[in-house]
């Protein structure tokens, strides 16, 4: 086997010494650590978990607390363990790619770590390992110091019943939250009036999604402030720039790795869920039951507003 074909098919620690040069680096690896998630971008691989296989190699500045024994003054074993569930339980995600690339940064905010391979393998999608590697330095990986840290945004969710979406006051609500100044989010429920059925769980799940979906859209066509998202970055930019988003539940719904634990069908608790995930100041719910909630609730009439 040729020294390429070696490098390649090694472990990332043959390609770590291959590009080492003349005055290599202290080196820490990971080998073999397995974890059990669900990721893919096929819809075979939703509602599904499948064995990932993480190889990572680490090359480390020179220190001296090795010899002093001191496992605080060092780049730890742990690092690279706990960086790879951090990852793991932020969001589900498509692609092993990009599960490569925000384990190398997390790593490399280490103060020590100067330079990252790392492999992450499929194992249960083939009679083989279908896996991506990737080598990252410290250029890649600004320090989170360099640029301020952004105040939070605490929005206002406000959950409208069908009944509600349909309301002659909601341009006056709108105005009022413009007034003020305050991030608001809405979120709609099922429309009025049947939705298809289906007798499989996951598909009737999908169908009240998009259902729901629809019925974001008629609340958009009705005030032209009124912008559908689909994405957290959506809509953090929303509420930074002032935009009124509707809440198109399907991707963070789908991609969550705790999901709601509720029927979507349930409006009022996915909202409630929905506020909880966005650390909202409160969740107002217009003509509906006020569900139970990790932030305060208030339930009002139409006639009232929010």
């Amino acid at each position: 086997m040729s020294d390429r074909i070696s490098q390649a098919f090694g472990h990332p620690l043959a390609r770590a010494i291959a590009l080492s040069g003349e005055d290599p680096l202290d080196r820490i690896s990971l080998r073999d650590h397995v974890a059990e998630v669900e990721i893919g971008a096929f819809q075979s691989e939703r509602g599904h978990t499948q064995r990932l296989r993480f190889n990572i190699v680490v090359e480390v500045a020179r220190s001296d607390s090795a010899a002093e024994d001191d496992v605080d003054r060092i780049l730890s074993y742990d690092t690279l363990t706990e960086a790879i569930a951090a990852e793991l339980h932020a969001e589900r995600l498509n692609l092993l790619e990009t599960l490569a690339e925000r384990v190398a940064l997390r790593v490399l905010h280490e103060p020590l770590a100067v330079r990252v391979y790392v492999r992450i393998e499929k194992l249960d999608r083939g009679p083989g390992a279908l896996g991506v590697e990737i080598v990252r330095s410290r250029d890649d990986a600004p320090l989170a110091a360099e640029a301020p840290a952004e105040a939070p945004q605490h929005p206002v969710v406000v959950h409208l019943s069908g009944a509600a979406v349909q309301a002659a006051e909601l341009s006056g609500w709108l105005d009022r939250y413009v007034a003020e100044r305050v991030p608001v989010i809405l979120t709609v429920g099922l429309p009025d009036g049947p939705v298809p059925q289906s007798a499989a769980r996951l598909a009737q799940r999908r169908i009240d999604l998009l259902a729901i979906e629809q019925n974001a859209w008629v609340l958009a066509g009705r005030d032209a402030r009124c912008v559908v998202v689909n994405t957290r970055t959506e809509l953090d930019w929303a509420m930074k720039h002032g935009q009124i988003s509707v809440w198109a539940p399907s991707k963070i719904v789908l991609d969550a790795v705790e999901g709601p634990g509720v029927a979507v069908r349930d409006g009022p608790r996915l909202a409630a869920w929905f506020a909880g995930l966005m650390d909202a100041r409160e969740l107002v719910v217009v003509d509906d039951t006020a569900p139970e909630a990790t932030v305060p609730v208030r339930a009002v009439a139409s006639g009232d507003g929010p």
